[in-house]
């Protein structure tokens, strides 16, 4: 039995990514400054809600460009398998400072429900909460583009947030906009309660996305399918088969693992042109992808025994 493992994964060679999270930086002082600035001027929880969770974009941004000078290190003794899995801390601690954020404006919002009061000056702060939106909705487009271009979830999390804070802002605007209308001064920090609500659940699935990223979750459903697709042919065009098909996603980086069943008649060289043949396939497929690949003869009946993920039950 022979056990190969090649990933063609380029490691680096620039700080990149790095230079995004500077901008998702200074897009969240520019917002943090003008939302304040727009709170000051009409006195809407709603949209001292939205500037609260700007503070939480600069905290994370910050955070991400941190996570991101790690997660870019190559390999090491102490970390053979790189350090990409350190862009889920990122995500993880993201999602908890949404949540905490959703917090204080529930707390800023239900004593103003109790209380209404009237806002000042509705109409500029409209258009200074309109500008700061625009200025995240531009950021948000930059950074998802980046994270498909270097593969990096810190970054695509980043985007998702900002683009979270785009769709709040937009409910906030709508908020002052319909009492600015109807003169309803509840519906200001109604719509702020149901912003917070929108936080929360993007700080839930921000930290299940990135516990399943430490658990090892499995690669999503299209990217499992490419993989089939490539042993599927060869299963078809020779004679060999496969099993215990694994795999996992470490950040930006794809790690899968297969046993790939050859004649007892082949070669040792037949057997080790064929693995390397579908490892990259699998990787032409999958960019970046780690390939581990086993090597067992078809005809033997112990080849189908170790297909259990934990080898020791057997």
């Amino acid at each position: 039995m022979m056990t190969t493992a090649h990933t063609r994964t380029p490691q680096p060679s620039s700080p990149a990514p790095t230079r995004f999270a500077w901008l998702s930086i200074a897009a969240a002082v520019i917002t943090i400054a003008i939302k304040f600035a727009a709170y000051m001027v009409t006195g809407s929880v709603g949209l001292l809600s939205d500037a609260l969770e700007s503070v939480v974009n600069l905290v994370t941004a910050v955070l991400t460009l941190i996570i991101l000078g790690i997660a870019m290190r190559p390999p090491d003794e102490e970390h053979a398998y790189g350090h990409s899995k350190a862009e889920y801390f990122s995500s993880a601690a993201e999602g908890i400072m949404i949540v905490g954020a959703a917090v204080s404006i529930i707390a800023s919002a239900v004593p103003r429900l109790l209380a209404p009061q009237p806002l000042e000056s509705a109409g500029l702060g409209l258009a200074l909460s309109l500008a700061a939106t625009l200025v995240n909705l531009v950021v948000a487009q930059v950074l998802l583009r980046a994270s498909r271009t270097h593969s990096s979830i810190a970054l695509e999390g980043e985007s998702h947030h900002l683009m979270t804070d785009v769709y709040t802002s937009g409910g906030v605007l709508v908020g002052i906009l319909l009492v600015t209308i109807t003169g309803i001064e509840r519906l200001d920090p109604i719509i702020a309660l149901l912003v917070a609500l929108n936080i929360i659940w993007s700080g839930v699935k921000l930290m299940r996305s990135s516990a399943d990223g430490l658990m090892d979750a499995a690669l999503p459903a299209e990217d499992r399918q490419a993989i089939i697709t490539v042993l599927d042919r060869y299963v078809a065009e020779q004679q060999i088969g496969y099993h215990a098909l694994r795999t996992r996603m470490a950040g930006a980086r794809r790690f899968t693992s297969m046993h790939i069943l050859v004649p007892n008649t082949w070669t040792v060289s037949q057997g080790h042109d064929i693995v390397e043949q579908i490892e990259r396939d699998i990787r032409a497929a999958l960019p970046g992808t780690t390939v581990f690949t086993h090597l067992e003869p078809i005809e033997d009946p112990t080849s189908f025994e170790d297909t259990n993920l934990d080898r020791s039950a057997v």
